[in-house]
């Protein structure tokens, strides 16, 4: 039949239980078994049980033997590509020699499981959405299929009561109405008696009114008239007359003070006129003394011209012979002033000696403080390599102020104590990295080509996480403003950036103490998560984080001072650019006063000599020519020993006179013209003096015509006041007795119409008793008839007759307001009859199904959260471990790594060290030193070099925790026989 499967085991030792897989303890020797049958199907065994691919990949992976990333196999040339990989595939070899490589793996799927819940959740959630809307309906219809079931019965006992009240109505009325109707017809005989009375007393009174109003027409009628009127007359005529008085004694008062105004002008004018007299007297002695003076200064002004004439003959025969001995003396100065020259110029560089040198030694100083500056900048932010945020233009042309950076550079703390809670209340989103909009994060994400995993905030997307102000204010009222205040009120930021912050910090208070903290997060006003000082959270759903903390806050700070850093770097830079600029600007200066320097000595060496024969014979004429001019100074001196200061002081007085004299001719002028016009002002106020006292007379006169006047119209306006209330006491004495005589009348009228009142009460009283009479026979009537269709259509009246209006039963009328019960009945039958057309008779067993669905449906959600909560809790707590095992395994490797390679070449060095800016979990790269310089890059090595690297590392791996095999293929390929050799005793050894 031929061959039908093929089979291939590898057995490994498990001797050491130390080092056993998991689960294989108990097993001495753990045999993989691959089979492969006709048609292609694969069988796994190990130790003769058949097992999943998935659990033999697992089981190599626990020992090192991760056959998708085989770090275990290097085959033949590619010893030296261990050290081309990349920082992240290096560290993916500690990882498989950790033994944390195949936790990744799981992680990952853990990760899938996790997806695959959330969405199981929101399916869920979508499906819990339906059934909340479809049960409260169903809730609501229940409600009113049970509203209208207790109503149907109420309205059953309310038609029970309503006509049991209706059937005793009836029959009260029925027999109560024959007496009533007698009673009634007595009463209308009585009114009808009592009607005609009234009648007769009506037209007695209405005779006596005749009577009445004819007498005060006869007699007083006419004289009532007549002494009105003349009153009426004289009131007019009096209203007019004291009109005419009030409008001449307002006259005379106006005219009097227009007169005193006048006399008060002219008092001021006369004043006035003295006044200009005394100053044109003035101005006229004044105007004297001027011309006086103008001609004392003319007659000096003569004098000192002919002076000055005199002394300037003898300063031009002066001038003549020291002319001479000038240019004699210019001739011996030309080759000093040539020196002088050049030695102004020298001092007119703006460079002197030694500031060059001065500058150098600044910018020696600046630089050594750069660096250390430097340094320490470097220090800090390779401690803050997790808030670096690399990456590569995703576009041609992108625009880097899109992305503004990591939360935390973009914010500066405002108060030092607050850093560790605001770092709590961030947490992981302080690594955020804060971009314009979504488009931007999807580019940075697909082609930026980032080194680590990082969330994007997009300024335009996300939502704010703010406090309520309502809730703002509620915490300061419970606990002060200075101990609880918002995360996002101590940090500071740009105005674009409001958003994201808002979405990071603005949710949280932080607060000064715990009492505070506890009291803002689980207040009912508040319920806002609350932060102390020293990093403890307290959240409103009662979970409390907290304790040990050491070194919280330390990013925060550590930001702090780098930006300190930063900004004395970029003083002291600034200040270094400046002293560049400053040497850059001096170095032509330097070169050119080092030229003149040496020009001037050799001048100053080569004339000296020329000029000491020279001097002698110029001295000789000069001393002769200076005797020359000496005598003829003598001579002048013996005239006027100041000649000079002489001809300068009567320079100055000629000027000075002259100065004088215009002065006082333009003082002289002026004088002239104020005279003038002082005189002019008099002769005005003399003539409106005159003007005034015309006025005044005239004025006088009117007031005494005026006055007259008054005094007249005074007696007419008391005559015809005397007349008025003469005729008006006897018109008040007339109307009196009229009163008398309407007041009686109005008395009868009054009790006249008491009586028409009674009247028309009488007969509307009879007319409502013969309505009501009617009324009764018709009730007696119907109730009749209402009893007998009762007991026809409610057969149950018979039997329950009895209980009508009895205390303690359905039929209790005194207990029960029958009125209301009658309109309750008919509100209910309205609501009924509504109720009945909207009702679900079905709707009871619909709820009770849906309900259960809705619970059933929870029950799955709540199961599903809390295996979500599980896998992650599992995932931090074994990430946590994760970084504790691969810094160990770092440790340990980079220790023998150096150790292996420095044995194998003496003189050297090697260690692993995450890239610049980065920390060992993002990756780790390989650095070598050479007689304690590090190499920048691993090309400087030969392949031999290369190759020991590598198997350095390698040894190294296998030191921490060996896998079962290694499969070195012709690793020595590049190696002399004594590294070969070394080599091999090396791994005999371990």
């Amino acid at each position: 039949a031929g061959i039908t499967k093929a089979t291939v085991s590898i057995i490994f030792d498990n001797s050491d239980r130390s080092r056993s897989p998991l689960g294989y303890a108990d097993h001495s020797e753990i045999t993989v078994t691959r089979q492969i049958v006709v048609g292609g199907r694969n069988k796994y065994l190990i130790n003769g049980k058949l097992a999943q691919p998935s659990q033999v990949q697992n089981l190599f992976h626990s020992v090192q033997l991760n056959v998708n990333n085989p770090h275990f196999l290097i085959m033949q040339g590619r010893i030296t590509k261990v050290l081309n990989m990349k920082p992240p595939e290096i560290l993916s070899m500690l990882e498989e020699a950790a033994g944390t490589r195949m936790y990744e793996t799981k992680k990952e799927f853990a990760l899938k499981t996790l997806e695959k819940k959330q969405s199981k959740v929101d399916e869920i959630n979508k499906l819990l959405d339906q059934e909340i809307l479809a049960l409260e309906k169903l809730r609501k219809e229940r409600l009113q299929y049970m509203q209208w079931a207790n109503g149907n019965a109420e309205l059953d006992r309310l038609k029970r009561f309503c006509v049991a009240y209706e059937y005793v109505q009836a029959e009260r009325i029925r027999d109560s109405a024959v007496g009533e109707l007698e009673r009634k017809k007595a009463k209308i005989t009585e009114i009808d008696d009592d009607a005609e009375r009234t009648k007769v007393e009506i037209q007695d009174m209405e005779t006596n009114i005749s009577k009445l109003t004819a007498q005060k027409e006869a007699t007083m009628g006419g004289e009532v008239k007549t002494l009105s009127d003349e009153v009426d007359s004289l009131s007019k005529s009096l209203v007019q007359e004291v009109s005419v008085l009030e409008s001449k004694e307002d006259n005379l008062k106006g005219e009097k003070e227009n007169a005193e105004k006048i006399i008060h002008n002219i008092e001021d004018l006369k004043q006035s006129i003295e006044d200009k007299a005394t100053a044109v007297q003035k101005s006229e002695k004044g105007a004297a003394d001027l011309k006086k003076r103008y001609e004392d200064l003319s007659k000096s002004l003569v004098e000192l011209e002919k002076e000055h004439q005199a002394v300037l003959a003898k300063t031009r025969q002066l001038k003549s012979k020291r002319a001479e001995a000038v240019d004699v003396e210019n001739e011996l100065n030309s080759k000093r002033r040539g020196l002088e020259k050049n030695k102004t110029e020298l001092e007119s560089l703006p460079y002197k000696e030694g500031q060059m040198e001065a500058l150098q030694k600044d910018r020696a100083s600046e630089l050594e403080l750069f660096q250390k500056l430097k340094d320490e900048a470097r220090d800090l932010s390779a401690h803050l390599a997790n808030v670096q945020f690399n990456y590569r233009d995703p576009v041609k042309n992108f625009d880097r102020a899109k992305v503004k950076g990591v939360v935390a550079k973009l914010i500066k703390v405002k108060d030092g104590s607050a850093m560790t809670a605001l770092e709590v209340t961030a947490g992981g989103k302080l690594f955020n990295v804060v971009v314009d909009s979504e488009n931007t994060g999807k580019q940075l994400l697909q082609n930026g080509d980032l080194r680590r995993r990082v969330t994007i905030i997009p300024l335009n997307k996300i939502q704010p996480n703010n406090v309520h102000p309502r809730a703002q204010q509620a915490a300061t009222r419970l606990v002060g403003k200075e101990n609880a205040k918002l995360a996002l009120s101590l940090v500071g930021y740009d105005k674009e950036l409001e958003s994201a912050m808002e979405y990071v910090f603005g949710g949280t208070f932080v607060c000064k103490t715990t009492e505070a903290a506890k009291e803002v997060a689980f207040n009912r006003e508040i319920r806002t998560p609350s932060v102390t000082l020293e990093g403890d959270i307290f959240q409103p759903s009662g979970l409390l984080t907290g304790g040990s903390r050491r070194g919280g806050g330390d990013l925060l700070r550590q930001l702090h001072d780098l930006a300190e850093a930063e900004s004395k770097l970029a003083g002291h830079q600034k200040r270094l650019s400046e002293i560049e600029a400053k040497i850059a600007d001096l170095l032509p200066l330097q070169k050119k006063f080092t030229d003149l320097k040496t020009q001037l000595e050799l001048k100053t060496h080569q004339e000296l000599e020329q000029a000491r024969s020279a001097v002698k014979e110029k001295q000789i004429l000069y001393e002769k020519l200076v005797s020359t001019v000496s005598e003829l100074e003598k001579s002048i001196k013996d005239n006027d020993n100041n000649r000079e200061g002489r001809l300068k002081d009567l320079e100055r007085k000629i000027k000075s006179t002259k100065a004088q004299m215009q002065s006082s001719s333009k003082d002289l002028k002026g004088h002239g013209n104020e005279r003038e016009k002082l005189v002019m002002e008099r002769e005005a106020f003399v003539q409106e003096q005159s003007s005034l006292e015309n006025q005044l007379a005239s004025f006088r006169t009117q007031i005494n015509n005026l006055n007259l006047e008054v005094q007249e119209q005074v007696t007419k306006v008391d005559s015809l006041k005397k007349n008025r209330d003469q005729l008006q006491s006897k018109l008040d004495s007339v109307r009196l007795r009229m009163k008398e005589c309407d007041t009686e009348i109005s008395s009868i009228l009054k009790q006249q119409q008491k009586l028409q009142h009674k009247l028309s009460n009488i007969k509307l009283e009879r007319k409502k008793l013969e309505n009501e009479v009617k009324q009764m026979e018709t009730e007696q009537k119907d109730c009749s008839t209402k009893v007998d269709k009762l007991i026809e259509k409610h057969a149950w009246i018979a039997t329950e007759r009895q209980l009508f209006g009895r205390g303690g039963t359905d039929y209790d009328f005194a207990s029960r307001d029958p009125h209301k019960a009658r309109e309750e009945l008919d509100k209910l039958q309205t609501e009924q009859s509504s109720l009945e057309k909207r009702v679900n008779k079905k709707v009871m067993a619909m709820f009770e199904k849906a309900e259960d669905e809705y619970n059933d449906l929870m029950s799955k959600k709540n199961t599903v959260e809390n295996d979500k909560s599980k896998i992650k809790k599992t995932i931090e707590e074994l990430d946590e471990k994760k970084k504790e095992t691969l810094k160990v395994t770092w440790v340990k490797v980079n220790h023998d790594f150096g150790s292996i390679f420095s044995t194998l070449l003496p003189g050297t060095m090697a260690k692993l060290e995450p890239p610049e800016g980065c920390s060992f979990l993002d990756g780790l790269e390989v650095r070598v030193a050479f007689g304690g310089v590090w190499k920048q890059s691993l090309s400087e090595l030969s392949g031999g070099q290369r190759s020991l690297l590598a198997l350095s590392l390698i040894l190294a791996l296998l030191l921490f925790k060996p896998a079962p095999l290694y499969i070195l293929d012709e690793v020595d390929a590049a190696l002399d026989l004594s590294h070969t050799q070394n080599i091999g005793r090396m791994i005999k050894a371990q």
